[in-house]
């Protein structure tokens, strides 16, 4: 069974310590910092770290994007203790400018998605990132 990524290591995967040199807990290489992860690149992450397939891999992650757009469609938040919370919230129509012509443009009220990212979650990126 593969180790949870560094981040939930700690608190959910007692065993992480016998996992040191796992490609699911290594850090990013120094020249791909400040860089986005892609999705292909978490996809090769987690089939290098898993032993499953890249294309099983990628049907597990389209399967947790697709469910997780499913349920924000519906309306209803989607909650990953240790990572964050993905929901749905209201923006109110408002007013705003153009900044080339001043002219003032209505914006329609919309609902957007949004992610907050947990305690756990938050302290383990400043610990990381505080360091260097």
């Amino acid at each position: 069974m593969a180790c949870l990524p560094e981040v939930l290591a700690d608190r959910f995967c007692p065993f992480a310590v016998s996992f040191g040199n796992h490609p699911l807990l290594r850090s990013v290489a120094p020249n791909q910092r400040n860089q986005a992860m892609t999705k292909a690149d978490i996809i090769e992450r987690i089939s290098s770290g898993t032993g499953l397939t890249k294309i099983e891999t990628e049907v597990v992650v389209n399967g947790f994007i697709a469910v997780v757009i499913a349920a924000l469609k519906r309306g209803d938040s989607v909650k990953i203790r240790g990572f964050g919370s993905f929901k749905p919230q209201h923006r109110p129509a408002r007013t705003a400018r153009n900044p080339v012509t001043k002219a003032e443009v209505t914006v329609a009220a919309r609902y957007v998605p949004i992610f907050k990212p947990s305690k756990d979650l938050r302290a383990a990126v400043d610990r990381s990132l505080s360091s260097k």
